[in-house]
């Protein structure tokens, strides 16, 4: 069987690697390339701890003071505001109570699977040394930020997540180079870092072709279906006969699923880094300060250092200003950083309002699959979907339960 993915991110990769190695004869299509997208520059965390819902009310109710604030780590172009009002109330009923106890436990329930889904992985690719040995810090100048965060710890302590609370001088054991005024860490000791996340796709495309896979750079622009899925076209003219596809496009799969009668609200969390390849310090843990909205990770030669948001949508020309913001705060942390040798980059994040991803077969159309919203998990994610999406797509019983990720749950 000719199954088509299309989109060669992390995500895209991994799950046409799955396919092949279960004996599809698998086409990935991505415009640009295996992970030229969001996965060449996230912040190459798998982020077990993260999957708490944006809407919650300890964020959103913060959403207000950030807009205002031209340096927040939330941004809205205000020429974009119109079109983000339908996602935006779609968000703000992903907050109430019941709705969230069912998104943290969605959200769980992945995060549980992702380290040792991302350890096999490895494993069974040979690059089980493209990942560190050592987890993240959440960091704290004191009681009162700690207490302000707490909801964070207290759903990680209700899904039985390990993490540790230490000291000033623990944290200055682990990381000598963290400022004196933090007072207060937790230590996410599963929260692993990838070496290099765009040399990580990179690889496992490697591996996907070694077994047969192919890869087109192409851009696909429409399809044909019947009864089932029929062909892919590319916007070269060519059409590709196919018995299955499966979009995984990132922020680009709403316009695919829109054309295929299956609209979703996804938009993109425009997010920004810095790399730096001269930093003057060295790092062994990645580092989250959640009152300063920032996160510092040692990768890809250097320290990355990003975390803000923007929604502006898919074509606005990124505003550099972001990434600078983060850099100013990081340094807050971080005394002794020298960013004098690096690079900016701008990404589109996947982002779904409940923050749960798309796994999901057509409500459709026969043949027809997506794996898409995954946010700011995308290479946390990477592994499980991979596995959860080749059973689905080939006919075995999930192991996981997929129906609260289907696409026609809006």
């Amino acid at each position: 069987m000719v199954t088509v993915v299309i989109g060669a991110g992390i995500i895209g990769t991994a799950i046409a690697h799955d396919l092949q190695k279960r004996g599809r004869q698998v086409v990935l299509i991505d415009r640009d390339g295996p992970g030229k997208g969001a996965s060449f520059g996230n912040m190459a965390s798998i982020a077990v701890t993260e999957f708490m819902p944006a809407s919650r009310p300890s964020v959103w109710r913060q959403i207000p003071g950030w807009m205002l604030d031209p340096e927040g780590p939330v941004r809205v172009r205000p020429s974009y505001m119109p079109r983000l009002v339908p996602w935006f109330l779609r968000f703000l009923a992903a907050s109430r109570p019941s709705k969230l106890c069912e998104l943290e436990a969605q959200g769980a329930a992945l995060c549980a699977r992702a380290l040792p889904d991302t350890l096999a992985l490895l494993r069974e690719t040979g690059l089980e040394r493209e990942i560190s040995d050592e987890g993240c810090l959440s960091l704290y100048t004191d009681e009162a930020e700690f207490k302000a965060d707490r909801d964070h710890i207290e759903i990680l302590e209700r899904f039985g997540f390990e993490h540790e609370v230490i000291g000033r001088q623990a944290i200055k054991a682990l990381e000598p180079e963290l400022s004196d005024k933090i007072g207060l860490a937790v230590l996410f000791p599963q929260n692993r870092s990838m070496k290099d996340p765009y040399k990580l796709v990179l690889a496992l495309a490697e591996r996907f072709t070694a077994l047969g896979g192919r890869i087109e750079k192409a851009e696909v622009t429409g399809f044909v279906r019947n009864d089932r899925i029929r062909e892919v076209v590319l916007k070269d003219g060519r059409r590709l006969p196919v018995d299955e596809v499966v979009i995984c496009a990132g922020a680009f799969s709403a316009k695919l699923a829109a054309q295929l009668g299956e609209p979703i609200p996804l938009e993109t969390e425009r997010g920004y880094h810095t790399q730096i390849m001269a930093p003057g310090i060295s790092m062994k843990h990645s580092i989250i300060w959640p009152a300063r909205a920032f996160m510092v990770t040692p990768t890809a030669g250097g320290i990355r250092v990003g975390g803000t948001v923007e929604m502006a949508g898919l074509d606005a020309a990124p505003d550099y200003r972001r990434a600078k913001v983060t850099v100013k705060r990081a340094k807050e942390a971080l005394p002794n950083l020298i960013c004098d040798d690096f690079t900016e980059w701008m990404g589109h994040r996947p982002a779904l309002p409940d923050t749960v991803p798309i796994l999901s077969a057509s409500a459709r159309t026969k043949g027809l699959f997506y794996a898409t919203g995954h946010g700011h998990l995308g290479l946390t994610y990477a592994a499980t979907t991979a596995r959860l999406m080749g059973e689905l797509v080939t006919g075995a019983q999930p192991s996981l339960d997929l129906a609260p990720y289907r696409i026609d749950r809006y």
